[in-house]
């Protein structure tokens, strides 16, 4: 419930400064704030969270990168990045399987940018993380376990 509470008053306040600054108009800034894909974040799965984002499968690439530990001591904050070598990259997400939601964000790569993303996620238990990336309008993914240990010990 507190978390709520935060993520909407950050929200919020981003907007409020938005509008004050002239950027975008008050209607707008609630638009952008609903404009989301909660499908996408309610699927459970890999190949649900892929149809939700509008493709119908991911196909397995070398060309995608996750850099994330193998253990993470502190479940609360993993850092997680990814990156690609595969041109035209549009879009780019990071799936926790094991977690209540398991989209823990999507990310527009403008064209012309580096596709890379770098983050920390939240991880209830040991799980599969995927990396998401769309490119040229199709999918592709790359996967690794990471291991989140109780208390911290290591191991």
């Amino acid at each position: 419930m507190e978390q709520n509470r935060r993520d909407v008053l950050r929200i919020a306040s981003i907007m409020g400064m938005a509008v004050a600054a002239g950027l975008i108009k008050p209607g707008e800034a609630w638009a952008q704030a609903q404009d989301w894909n909660k499908s996408a974040f309610d699927a459970k799965s890999l190949g649900d969270t892929v149809k939700a984002l509008g493709g119908s499968t991911a196909s397995a690439s070398t060309a995608v990168v996750i850099d994330a530990p193998d253990i993470a001591e502190n479940g609360a904050v993993v850092p997680i990045a990814i990156s690609s070598t595969l041109p035209n990259v549009q879009q780019m997400a990071i799936v926790v399987e094991k977690n209540p939601a398991a989209l823990s964000g999507t990310f527009a790569i403008p064209a012309g940018t580096e596709p890379y993303v770098a983050t920390r996620v939240k991880m209830a238990q040991t799980s599969n993380v995927h990396a998401l990336v769309k490119a040229d309008g199709k999918w592709f993914v790359a996967s690794k376990e990471i291991k989140v240990t109780l208390g911290g010990c290591g191991g």
